[in-house]
C-alpha cells in the first residue's frame, strides 16, 4: 500500500534535531537551515553530546497503524520494523551514495549490464542459519513475483541472471542496465526463504537483523528482543523494542508526554504544537519529506482528456493554505513531486503552479467550460478528509463542483493498482526521494507503462525509460533527464501534486542514535536510552 500516505515519513537523507523547548519557530518545514545527515545522527546526535552509549533498556515506539504482514514486500503505511528484523544489502547516505551492509563491496561490469556483490560471510538468520549468497538470489526473484506487488518490481525484474562465485560473491546479470540498482538494495529486505509464505502472514518473520521478533498481537503490535547473535560487534545496546499502535493523535501524544513512549513518527504537523513547549522531547525534522499529497486525474474522462482542463485543476489549488489548514504548515506546498533532497528539485518547479483562480476560470472558458462536476475519492481518515474538502472548496471556486467519495485504505489501494480510480482523487505517493527515475519506474500514479491516470505519452516512456537504463555519465547529464522528466509532468498534469509532507520524529530527549533509511525503515542498531 505505499501509495498511501496518511501520515507515515518515506525515507530521509538529512535532518534537523533540536529541542522542542523554544525551536517552534524554527519547525517550518523542509529545507532547514543546519540540516543534518541522517546517517551520520547515529554517532554524531547532538543531543546526546557527552552521553556515552548504554546498553540495556526496552523502547516504545507508539506508531499509528499495525503492521501489515501480506504488505511485508512492499512499501506500506506501517514500515518500521523492517531494519528491525531484516537487514539490506546496502543504505544510501544522505548523498544517495551506497555503503555496505550485508553487501560489503560492489563492482559493475564496464557495459553495465552485470554487478558482482561479495557478501558478508559472518551474519546467521534469527533461526541460526548462515547467510549466502542464495539467500540474494531468493530475495531479487521473490520481488519479481506480481504476488509481492513490490513496487520496485520493475528493477528486480532487470536482473534476467546469477553466476554464484562461492556462498558470499554473486554476479548479478542485467537485462539492461539500471540506475536505480541501489534503491532496490535498500527497498528489499533479505528475509528467509524458508519461512517467506509464513512471514506474510505474520506468523513467522526470520531475518538477520539487530531484533528477533517475540509476538505480534493483531492490532496492538510488535513485541521484538535483541538478536544476541547480531553481526554488528556489541549491536544493539536496547534489551527490546516494542511498537505499539495508537492510532489517535491524542493519545499517541499523551503516550509520548507521559513517558509511555519514547519515539514516534507519527504525530500529526497540526499537532506538534501541543509539545513544542515540553522539554522531555525532541524534533527532528527530515528534509526528504514524508511522501507527496496530489490530485489524481483520470484521462480518460471527458473533457480531463483535455490538458487546458488539467491546469485549471492545478491553478485552482491554494497549495499553501492546504498546507496550513490541513498539516499545520508542516512540509513544503509544491506543484512537482521532488522534496528538497531530490537532485531533481528546483524551486522553479516548485512553484510552477500558485493559486490563480481567476487563471483557472480562465482556463476553462477557453476550453468551452464554465461548469463542471466530478467525483473525488479520498480516504475515510480525518486528515484526509480534511484535505478532500480543502480541494472541494477551491474547485468550486472557479465552478468545478466535486462529490467526495470516501474510501478505505484497502479499497483505494486496489483502485489504484488496477487503474479503477474516478474522475478525481487525492492521495499520496512517495518514491521521489531516492533516484528519481524510480518514482517513474515504480510508483502507480507515475508509472509510465500503466499508472492509475490512464496517461500514455511516447515521449514520456522515451525519457523514463534514458533516465532508468542510461549511466549518468555527468551530473550536468543526469540534471537533463530530470528536468525533461519534470517539465512533462507539469506540463501534462495528469497527476497534480500539491504538498511534500513534513518529516518529524519525536523522541523523549534521552532517547539517542535513532536513524531512518530511505524507505522509512527505522535503524536501531546504535539506539541507546539514557
Amino acid at each position: 500500500m505505499t501509495e498511501l500516505y496518511p501520515s507515515m515519513p518515506t525515507g530521509p537523507s538529512r535532518r534537523s534535531t533540536l529541542r522542542a523547548a523554544g525551536g517552534g519557530t524554527l519547525l517550518l518545514g523542509l529545507g532547514l537551515a543546519g540540516c543534518r545527515s541522517a546517517v551520520s545522527e547515529a554517532s554524531s546526535d547532538p543531543s546526546g553530546a557527552g552521553a556515552e552509549p548504554k546498553r540495556g533498556g526496552t523502547l516504545t515506539v507508539a506508531v499509528n497503524a499495525d503492521f501489515t504482514p501480506g504488505l511485508l514486500y512492499s512499501q506500506s503505511q506501517q514500515s518500521s520494523q523492517h531494519r528491525l528484523i531484516f537487514n539490506t544489502l546496502t543504505r544510501y547516505d544522505d548523498q544517495l551514495r551506497p555503503k555496505p551492509e550485508l553487501a560489503i563491496s560492489w563492482t559493475y561490469a564496464d557495459d553495465g549490464r552485470a554487478l558482482t556483490l561479495r557478501l558478508r560471510d559472518d551474519v546467521t538468520f534469527h533461526n541460526g542459519r548462515k547467510f549466502t549468497a542464495d539467500d540474494v538470489v531468493f530475495a531479487v526473484k521473490n520481488l519479481q513475483k506480481p504476488v509481492r506487488a513490490a513496487q520496485l518490481r520493475s528493477t528486480a525484474a532487470a536482473v534476467t541472471g546469477f553466476e554464484k562465485r562461492g556462498d558470499h560473491e554473486l554476479v548479478l546479470k542485467l537485462a539492461h542496465p539500471v540506475n536505480n540498482l541501489f534503491d532496490l538494495f535498500e527497498f528489499m529486505i533479505i528475509t528467509d526463504p524458508e519461512s517467506a509464505e509464513d512471514a506474510v502472514t505474520g506468523r513467522k518473520l526470520i531475518g538477520t537483523g539487530p531484533f528477533v521478533l517475540k509476538k505480534w498481537s493483531p492490532g496492538s503490535g510488535l513485541s521484538l528482543r535483541r538478536n544476541e547473535n547480531y553481526w554488528q560487534p556489541g549491536r544493539p545496546y536496547l534489551d527490546g523494542v516494542e511498537l505499539r499502535v495508537i492510532p489517535q493523535a491524542d493519545a499517541l501524544i499523551s503516550s509520548l508526554r507521559s513517558g509511555q513512549s519514547q519515539l514516534s513518527f507519527n504525530v500529526p504537523g497540526k499537532n506538534l504544537g501541543a509539545i513544542k513547549s515540553d522539554e522531555r522531547l525532541s524534533v527532528t525534522d527530515y528534509d526528504t519529506g514524508a511522501g507527496a499529497v496530489y490530485l489524481g486525474v483520470n484521462t480518460t474522462v471527458t473533457p480531463l482528456d483535455d490538458k487546458t482542463v488539467r491546469h485549471a485543476l492545478a491553478w485552482a489549488v491554494d497549495r499553501e493554505r492546504l498546507l496550513a489548514q490541513t498539516l499545520g504548515g508542516h512540509g513544503l506546498a509544491s506543484a512537482a513531486p521532488w522534496p528538497t533532497s531530490s537532485p531533481a528539485f528546483t524551486e522553479a518547479h516548485r512553484t510552477h503552479y500558485s493559486h490563480d483562480p481567476g487563471k483557472a476560470r480562465e482556463l476553462l472558458r477557453s476550453a468551452g467550460h464554465t461548469k463542471l462536476a466530478f467525483p473525488l475519492l479520498h480516504l475515510a481518515l480525518p486528515g484526509e478528509t480534511a484535505i478532500a474538502e480543502s480541494l472541494q472548496y477551491d474547485l468550486e471556486q472557479v465552478g468545478v463542483h466535486v462529490t467526495l467519495q470516501p474510501t478505505d485504505p484497502a479499497t483505494a489501494q486496489k483502485k489504484l493498482i488496477s487503474q479503477g480510480m474516478p474522475a478525481l482523487w487525492t492521495l499520496g505517493h512517495g518514491f521521489a526521494q531516492v533516484q528519481p527515475s524510480t518514482l517513474a519506474v515504480s510508483a502507480y500514479p507515475f508509472n509510465e507503462a500503466k499508472n492509475t491516470s490512464r496517461y500514455r505519452s511516447d515521449e514520456y516512456t522515451d525519457v523514463v525509460r534514458e533516465a532508468w537504463t542510461e549511466p549518468e555519465s555527468t551530473a550536468a547529464a543526469a540534471n537533463a533527464l530530470h528536468e525533461r522528466i519534470s517539465r512533462i509532468l507539469l506540463d501534462e498534469a495528469f497527476i497534480i501534486d500539491l504538498v511534500v509532507r513534513g518529516q518529524v520524529q519525536v523522541s523523549a530527549a534521552g532517547l539517542h542514535g535513532v536513524t531512518l533509511n530511505k524507505f522509512s525503515y527505522l535503524n536501531l542498531d546504535d539506539a541507546y536510552l539514557v
